[in-house]
């Protein structure tokens, strides 16, 4: 199994069918892919000088908010874009992106000149970025995420279901942020009450809620009667459970306001 292969080998990685998502085995295992993107951001944006000035660092918003405080220390743009690798094209062509990555897995760069190499997320090129880090510096990628959390904390991230009929996923694609009422998310001040991505303006189909070290994300699925929560925190992992807790009492209550 890829798995299998950490005993064997410094670093190790696999993809999908089609190879446009990658996974990368260090001695301590599979990484998780937000953790990974965290890395690669941290050690492309440090070690391509070719890259334009003022080329962004792109995720999508349900990826981790690690990325945001990496982006931060780097002096670097953040642009926080809908869900869809769609989003990051032109932004890649044109080099104002210098990265463009998704929590699922998906990622591209560009080229070491700061043209643009792929539009489409590449899991080759991201597995080849793990050997090129664990040769630079000197240790894998889990390492330097490890030291990464140390100076930026460690989040807890999960994705749960919630049931939805096909009323309340249309109210919730489509959800004004009047509807939610509440001031504070898991005892901190809501910074923010997002229906439109921050990053280009686009609807983001649902909502997103963020305060200083915790935020939810809740999306209507496309084929099941569910909608999608993801939640991350930065003080652990009942501070998470009170995050999804409480997404999920704030969407019930704009349910409840929009009459469904």
């Amino acid at each position: 199994s890829l798995i299998g292969l950490k005993d064997k080998y410094d670093i190790a990685w696999g993809n999908d069918p089609d190879y446009d998502r990658h996974g990368i085995v260090t001695k301590s295992g599979l990484m998780n892919p937000n953790h990974y993107l965290a890395v690669a951001i941290w050690y492309l944006f440090q070690n391509r000088p070719g890259w334009p000035k003022h080329a962004a660092v792109g995720k999508t918003l349900v990826s981790s908010a690690i990325i945001d405080r990496v982006a931060k220390s780097l002096d670097r743009k953040l642009s926080e874009v809908p869900v869809g690798f769609k989003w990051f094209v032109d932004g890649l062509v044109d080099g104002s992106y210098g990265f463009g990555g998704e929590e699922s897995a998906g990622a591209s760069f560009l080229r070491k000149d700061g043209t643009v190499w792929t539009t489409d997320k590449d899991g080759i090129i991201l597995d080849l970025l793990a050997a090129e880090i664990t040769v630079k510096t000197g240790k894998d990628p889990s390492k330097i995420y490890a030291e990464l959390t140390e100076r930026f904390g460690a989040p807890v991230y999960e994705r749960i279901d919630a049931a939805a009929n096909s009323a309340q996923k249309n109210v919730l694609k489509k959800l004004s942020p009047e509807l939610v009422k509440a001031e504070t998310l898991a005892g901190e001040p809501i910074q923010a009450k997002l229906t439109n991505a921050p990053g280009n303006g686009a609807a983001i189909g649902g909502l997103k809620v963020v305060a200083e070290n915790g935020w939810f994300a809740a999306r209507p699925s496309g084929t099941e009667d569910v909608y999608k929560i993801y939640a991350e925190s930065f003080k652990g992992p009942e501070h998470l459970k009170q995050i999804q807790k409480e997404a999920q009492a704030m969407v019930d209550a704009a349910f409840k306001a929009a009459g469904v």
